[in-house]
């Protein structure tokens, strides 16, 4: 018998370091933590320098191995072995990770139709080389794909270092690799279509954003004879907006319909369950707007994974992942009977939770920053600091850091927007009360509006404004129970006269 050979204490150190950043949450303190340690410089701030540095010294370590003739996890057994692998393929994967970012442009730009790997052969040369089998490199290969495809759709499409937001980052890396990524590559990676999930949030905080990335990042077979993927990520992620449908038409968009099952059914039809691929994700948009007796059907397929054409008798089966989203309280729903109880509960396997745009800049005013440079590059194709410069200077002349922003991203992109059109933004003028404040002004002018009146329509005005009976309070020098009070006599029209 052959005797393998053993690594070190110091390079089993290291190479423990390594394992455990394969499998650590990139958007987790832990991750920066191990980079730092792995790249045995200085600290930097720079996470890019900090990556750089590591990469370095894992080809640095990895030439030692080369040089002493242990290059190869054959060489190793037990452990050894197991932390070979795991620096072999942290080598990998920075070594072809510009290729497979490009792998995710070109994908984009070709649309559903998947396409050979262009080094396909050259990265299988790579891993034989290393000891690895057919079937190690396959998986490699898709790990590989998965991990670069979820950080493009989560880094560059949810921006921004608000506490919020790395929060929300790092919870949308678990919910499609769980918080154990051994976890998943034992038990789950092609079985996470039973993880149903669930997105809250005001309108126009990212909502479908958030979805975009968990449906884009779903695992995908590799064909290793044909060196291509199975299916494209362009097409493995359908979205269906319930509220754009009357109720006659909300159940065929859904699940299809046969020919004659209604007047206007002239020929089959495809809903988007049957639409969906096998390993791919649907988003149930403005899912707090759907009547009961779809619930009921929807449960059903999340139960049992079967559904039924409109018109048809013939069962299909659905394979993919539901994912919803929703600005209207669930709760609420709940209490008064519209929202079922166990629909809601076969929805919530994870519960996603979208920031408002007014709780991000609470927490880091800079994040106006960073959202306002996100948003001009996407219009304009480029980094443009002189228009970034521009837009704020309008906001902060016109609005102040104290506008709420109730349209969230949304609004602040209409806002960048109208200043690159006029070179001004005064606010959503409902949201700002508008309507109100004419009233209150009117009776001030005309000298005709009772003290009690004025200052119960001012505490609307702000709560509107504000949003919370707290920051009112606050603003006015009264207690909350006297602003509380104010409000509900404004809304209910018992001010004295």
């Amino acid at each position: 018998m052959i005797s393998k050979e053993k690594l070190n204490h110091e390079e089993r150190q290291f190479f423990s370091l390594v394992r455990e950043a394969t499998v650590t949450n990139p958007f987790s303190g832990r991750r920066d933590e191990l980079d730092q340690l792995l790249s045995e410089k200085p600290h930097s701030d720079n996470r890019d320098i900090t990556i750089k540095n590591v990469i370095s010294e894992i080809k640095r370590r990895i030439n030692i191995l080369d040089n002493s003739g242990r290059g190869n996890i054959n060489c190793f057994d037990g452990t050894d072995k197991s932390l070979a692998e795991a620096l072999f393929s942290f080598d990998f994967f920075y070594t072809y990770r510009k290729a497979f970012d490009q792998l995710i442009v070109d994908q984009i730009n070709t649309g559903d139709k998947t396409f050979r790997l262009p080094f396909a052969n050259e990265a299988r040369e790579f891993q034989i080389k290393r000891g690895f089998s057919e079937d190690a490199i396959k998986l490699l290969i898709e790990e590989s794909y998965q991990f670069r495809r979820s950080f493009y759709f989560i880094d560059r499409m949810l921006v921004g270092k608000s506490k919020t937001m790395q929060k929300l980052r790092f919870d949308i890396w678990n919910n499609i690799f769980t918080h154990n990524f051994q976890l998943y590559r034992d038990y789950l990676r092609n079985r996470m279509e039973d993880f149903s999930t669930l997105i809250l949030g005001e309108t126009g905080t990212g909502k479908g954003a958030v979805a975009s990335a968990i449906g884009r990042s779903g695992y995908i077979p590799y064909d290793i004879k044909k060196n291509r993927f199975t299916e494209s990520f362009t097409s493995s992620f359908v979205s269906i907006n319930i509220s754009q449908f009357p109720e006659s038409l909300i159940e065929s968009e859904l699940f299809g319909h046969k020919k004659g099952a209604f007047t206007g059914a002239i020929e089959n039809y495809d809903g988007v369950f049957s639409r969906c691929m096998p390993h791919g994700s649907i988003l149930l948009d403005e899912i707090g707007e759907i009547s009961p007796h779809l619930q009921i059907k929807l449960l059903q397929i999340l139960q049992e994974r079967i559904f039924y054409p409109v018109g048809s008798r013939k069962k299909e089966r659905f394979s993919g992942r539901v994912i919803a989203a929703t600005n209207r309280s669930l709760n609420e729903l709940r209490n008064k009977g519209i929202f079922r109880d166990d629909f809601y509960y076969r929805l919530s396997s994870d519960v996603i939770m979208v920031p408002s745009l007014r709780q991000r800049i609470c927490e880091d005013t800079g994040e106006l920053d960073h959202l306002i440079q996100f948003i001009i590059k996407r219009m304009v194709g480029r980094d443009s600091p002189e228009l970034v410069q521009m837009v704020r200077q309008v906001i902060d002349k016109q609005l102040g850091l104290d506008y709420p922003w109730h349209g969230n991203v949304r609004e602040l992109e209409q806002c960048a927007r109208r200043v690159l059109l006029k070179q001004e933004y005064m606010g959503d003028q409902k949201i700002y009360g508008y309507d109100l404040m004419s009233q209150l002004f009117s009776g001030i002018d005309n000298g005709n509006i009772p003290a009690n009146k004025l200052l119960s329509g001012y505490c609307r005005l702000l709560h509107d404004r504000y949003a919370t009976i707290e920051e009112v309070a606050r603003r006015t020098k009264l207690d909350r129970r006297t602003v509380n009070k104010y409000i509900k006599e404004w809304e209910s029209g018992d001010e004295e006269d």
